[in-house]
């Protein structure tokens, strides 16, 4: 009997992504200053893009969730999305030369109209279990990736801001929640059940390398 967390092995399939993740230039930028602020800006723009149907995702699979706890959580989440990383943006976005008032107008970048499109139909035609592993990178990654950026500081100030709001203690309690509610999801499932969630669990981490990368490379459709 494998005795491993669900987390844990869902954690393992994905940690070679998350050291690309780690080693790509937009994230080393991020931290020794090398990053250009247009490619940042490019890739805050997306990510308003990204966390508006990241939102409505996060509703769909509260709606699917086992427990009403589960269920306000998730609804809680969402709201967060709103409230506070949107906010983060307002600040960061002017200080990047971008108009939060404008921003309907910055056209959704090939790879988030991917990322989301994903996203949302997992959520709406899988299970929960499917919908839980598709929205958890984002959570998970965006942790460690605070919490290991946050020990490395930042030459930047806009950039330490950014590291700050994942690397601090309330976004680590978030993530923990998600995480407690992953290792209560793990044992209910059957092989296939957790073969299919943790195929989209890796395949939305994967998604998670191609937003970074696709910003540092400020992604415009080809044709």
């Amino acid at each position: 009997m494998n005795m491993q967390r669900w987390s844990q092995r869902l954690w393992k399939e994905a940690e070679p992504v998350y050291s690309a993740i780690m080693a790509h230039p937009f994230t080393t930028g991020l931290t020794d200053g090398s990053l250009d602020p247009e490619v940042f800006a490019h890739y805050v723009a997306q990510d308003v893009h990204y966390l508006r149907d990241y939102a409505r995702a996060l509703a769909v699979v509260g709606a699917k969730a086992p427990t009403l706890a589960d269920t306000a959580m998730f609804a809680r989440h969402a709201a967060d999305v709103h409230a506070v990383e949107l906010s983060l943006h307002d600040t960061l976005l002017p200080e990047l030369g971008l108009d939060p008032a404008h921003l309907a107008g910055v056209p959704v970048a090939p790879t988030t109209r991917a990322y989301t499109s994903y996203l949302l139909a997992t959520v709406y035609s899988g299970s929960f279990a499917d919908g839980l592993a598709a929205i958890l990178p984002c959570y998970w990654i965006y942790a460690r990736m605070g919490r290991d950026l946050l020990a490395r500081g930042s030459s930047d100030a806009r950039y330490q801001k950014w590291i700050d709001s994942y690397g601090g203690e309330e976004f680590a309690a978030t993530v923990a929640q998600v995480l407690e509610l992953t290792d209560r999801t793990g044992p209910t499932l059957t092989i296939d059940q957790d073969a299919a969630a943790g195929a989209h669990f890796l395949t939305t981490s994967r998604y998670e390398w191609m937003f970074f990368d696709a910003a540092y490379r400020r992604e415009q459709w080809p044709v």
